[in-house]
């Protein structure tokens, strides 16, 4: 079994659908998958910070189960952790959202496994999950690789936070989470929830670029972030490109070896639209 966790409002379903298609297309074993699904009503802080919603999880379970009818989509409503831990905290505006905080709440959570791939919703895989998600991190709190701007300007082991392969006995055992939700609840974090775990960490193991490529795509790329970054041309300015505005990937980047993907995240999203609307 193959666990994977998401964190987001509503608005991440194309990430979800994108991200998890990539894994499971670029994946050979016939494995089961369990995609769990943080998310929580905090719609009195914004009216778009709405919950994941039970329609976009059912329809999702049905794709992924298009793939093996032993996988599965698991959603967890934290709204009331959130309300008890952070309502009110000082990075309740973060730099994106409160839900990039919500990963916090894993060691919380019963009945999440002990080995854990968090994602950002920004990513696409471009080759198979094993090749990270069988890393053995006995001993480690995480795996993570180094993030592409912080590494020069922060720190050389500076990591990016949107690919943790979490080992969550372990975190339970450190308080790495504990810790970090401390840091939240009482100090005013550059890059909140990211700042507040690399401050907690006790051991993690690095992972090579490849793992979580900010910026470049190669061959060996196994996870491609489509994370905000800066472009030299035709003047210096940073742009924030994600994988399911298809035409810009194509654009910009000049990626098309996603097409296998991107197509049919396209028309699972026109389905969708479809359901929803018959449904209204």
């Amino acid at each position: 079994m193959v666990n994977i966790l998401f964190c987001g409002n509503d608005k991440v379903f194309d990430g979800m659908l994108t991200g998890a298609l990539s894994i499971l297309r670029r994946t050979e074993s016939c494995e089961p998958f369990t995609f769990y699904v943080f998310t929580m009503d905090v719609s009195h802080i914004k009216d778009t910070y709405l919950p994941v919603t039970d329609k976009q999880i059912e329809f999702f379970e049905g794709v992924i189960k298009g793939y093996n009818p032993e996988n599965r989509a698991i959603k967890i409503d934290v709204t009331d952790i959130y309300e008890r831990e952070f309502s009110k905290c000082p990075n309740e505006g973060a730099y994106c959202s409160p839900y990039t905080l919500i990963r916090l709440f894993a060691d919380m959570v019963e009945g999440l496994p002990d080995k854990i791939l968090y994602l950002d919703a920004d990513i696409m895989f471009n080759r198979d999950v094993h090749l990270l998600y069988d890393t053995d991190v006995e001993g480690y709190e995480y795996a993570a690789a180094r993030d592409h701007y912080g590494k020069y300007l922060i720190s050389p082991n500076y990591v990016n936070a949107g690919v943790l392969l979490f080992n969550l006995a372990e975190m339970k055992k450190t308080g790495l989470l504990e810790r970090a939700r401390e840091l939240i609840k009482t100090k005013k974090l550059v890059f909140a929830d990211q700042s507040a775990i690399i401050r907690s960490t006790t051991r993690k193991k690095m992972l090579r670029q490849r793992f979580n490529d900010q910026k470049f795509l190669h061959k060996h790329t196994v996870v491609r972030h489509f994370s905000k970054r800066l472009f030299w041309l035709p003047y210096p300015h940073t742009d924030n490109i994600k994988q399911w505005q298809v035409s810009r990937v194509h654009k910009v980047f000049g990626y098309y070896c996603f097409d296998d993907i991107l197509y049919e995240y396209i028309y699972l999203k026109e389905k969708f639209s479809r359901e929803v609307n018959r449904d209204e």
